[in-house]
């Protein structure tokens, strides 16, 4: 299933799929200009979801396998859809139905909050395990997000953390079970609309300028 936006009493809802929602340049165009719409249209709040066991198993490794002379342009793209959805103009959730894993992760961990679903699926970044580092951009994002024990604990070790876990780490702000978990993330979304864009825009330019200047300068 591509990637669909719908809306619940005008807050958007981007269903990333449910495959493994890897971040092929085509994904990554769907999304732009999906987000491009959620502006335009003046959502006062964003969930981002998905259809099936995977939120976004991350980069799209198989291509970039076949595009080596690409991997600069593509890990830019990737660090620019982390950059506009950490300064999107309105409140943000990522609910989780099932696995976040590396890239697909962080995506989550742009967003202002996180929501999981209660008994199924993991959260992890496993570039330790996989041997590929973070770059400059992606680990700033992670660190702007957690804490020194969370960071230490999901960037060094490849932990895959189940949702209980997750939320005693901070890592995610809540847990729910499946059939409920996009209803839980707009009840939290509901109590924080609606913003001035340009206003929430600027407060989060400058909650995460740090974040924001890793993941706009040149990637490799």
């Amino acid at each position: 299933m591509p990637t669909t936006l719908t809306y619940r009493d005008k807050i958007a809802v981007l269903d990333l799929g449910d495959g493994e929602n890897r971040f092929s340049p085509e994904f990554l165009d769907e999304l732009a200009a999906h987000l491009d719409t959620v502006v335009a249209e003046g959502a006062p709040a964003l969930v981002t979801t998905a259809s099936g066991k995977f939120y976004s198993n991350g980069l799209d490794l198989e291509w970039l396998s076949a595009h080596g002379d690409r991997a600069e342009w593509y890990v830019a793209q990737v660090h620019s859809l982390f950059a506009r959805v950490l300064t999107l103009p309105m409140a943000t959730v990522a609910a989780l139905p099932g696995h976040a894993f590396g890239a697909g992760a962080m995506l989550a961990i742009a967003h202002d909050m996180r929501i999981m679903r209660a008994d199924r699926g993991y959260f992890c970044f496993p570039e330790a395990d996989i041997r590929i580092p973070f770059t400059n951009g992606m680990a700033a994002l992670i660190q702007a997000k957690l804490t020194p024990k969370a960071a230490v604990a999901s960037m060094t070790t490849a932990r895959r953390f189940t949702a209980p876990e997750a939320l005693a780490y901070d890592i995610i702000d809540a847990t729910a079970p499946e059939s409920g978990l996009t209803e839980a993330a707009l009840g939290l979304l509901t109590p924080l609309t609606p913003k001035d864009q340009g206003t929430l825009t600027a407060i989060k330019s400058v909650m995460f300028a740090d974040a924001f200047a890793a993941l706009t300068r040149p990637a490799l």
